[in-house]
């Protein structure tokens, strides 16, 4: 049996990607085959479609962070035939062929079980992005954030992760800065649940220094580098960062007066390789108390042939919201 998968392959002449057929013999080893459905594109699947060496080692690859679909075989007991799964992190889509295909293999241990309440459609509306906005938010909440006790700042809203960040915390009824290079999209962030929209220099004014008036209760930041250098001296007493994204730096420089004097917490999110039993919880929880129906006026479907344009899109930091990648029945008439 074969089946389409998106194959990236580096080249003398720069890295060459495109459809092709591929045989089931040559899926990685793994307990557990699933019929891909729905995938994801994130800034990860970006930077390995360009061979990127710290996301992807070896070439040709698949790319494809995220799959949602239904297991067509397993071996092991705890899956059967027929089950609606969905696999996110770990090594899927970095050295792992992974979901830009219509057939995954991969170890039973990094399945989830989807649960009642939500389509995989929309599990993958989510993506890692998602659930990435999701763990950021569970890590200040759990760092004694609250709604009434200040605005948090979102920077690089209008991304994947950022825009989802958003609209969760709006839902959840916290007033919300969000912050944004793009001036055209004050209207969709507004329309996400943004009180506020600032742009980055706005936000640039602490770097370089100790201290400042204090602006925001905590900060999810997806950006990285000098924007959180910047930001740091502007949290209040017993506020937070919860830093995930590096598209901007991987580098900070900060005075220890914001730690040791109003007693800030910077907090790092992993949604890697963290234990698939709190994956599953914030998969659970996306589902019920965290859904969000406004979530699909943020996502936008693309087909296989377009794939290649929102991979260049975001790498170049053009993307808005959410992209699902539909493959059910994508290449019927190939």
């Amino acid at each position: 049996m074969t089946f389409f998968a998106y194959r990236v392959n580096k080249t003398d002449n720069g890295m060459v990607a495109g459809w092709c057929e591929q045989e089931r013999d040559q899926l990685p080893a793994g307990e557990v085959e699933i019929e891909v459905h729905y995938s994801s594109v994130n800034y990860k699947d970006a930077l390995s479609a360009n061979g990127n060496k710290g996301v992807t080692r070896e070439f040709p690859h698949t790319p494809g962070i995220d799959a949602a679909g239904v297991v067509v075989s397993s071996d092991v007991e705890a899956w059967h035939s027929g089950d609606e799964v969905v696999v996110f992190g770990y090594d899927l889509g970095m050295n792992t062929a992974g979901g830009f295909a219509q057939r995954i293999r991969v170890p039973a241990a990094w399945v989830l079980r989807k649960p009642e309440g939500i389509s995989l459609a929309e599990c993958m509306a989510w993506g890692t992005a998602g659930f990435t906005a999701a763990l950021s938010v569970q890590k200040l909440e759990r760092s004694g954030i609250r709604p009434n006790n200040g605005p948090i700042l979102v920077t690089g809203a209008t991304g994947g992760v950022g825009s989802v960040a958003v609209a969760l915390l709006a839902k959840l009824g916290y007033h919300v800065v969000a912050l944004s290079g793009k001036a055209d999209q004050t209207e969709f962030l507004l329309r996400l649940g943004a009180g506020r929209v600032i742009a980055r220099e706005d936000a640039m004014t602490g770097l370089g220094k100790a201290m400042m008036r204090p602006q925001y209760q905590a900060v999810v930041d997806t950006v990285g580098g000098d924007l959180v250098s910047a930001l740091i001296p502007q949290i209040q007493p017993e506020g937070a960062i919860a830093t995930c994204g590096m598209i901007a730096g991987t580098d900070i420089n900060a005075s220890v007066f914001p730690f040791i004097l109003r007693g800030i917490s910077l907090l790092g999110v992993d949604s890697v390789e963290i234990a698939v039993d709190h994956k599953q919880a914030i998969l659970d929880a996306v589902a019920t108390e965290w859904q969000l129906p406004m979530l699909s006026t943020l996502t936008t479907d693309i087909m296989p042939k377009q794939l290649p344009e929102v991979l260049s899109a975001i790498l170049a930091g053009q993307g808005v919201g959410r992209y699902r990648l539909c493959l059910l029945n994508a290449f019927a008439d190939e």
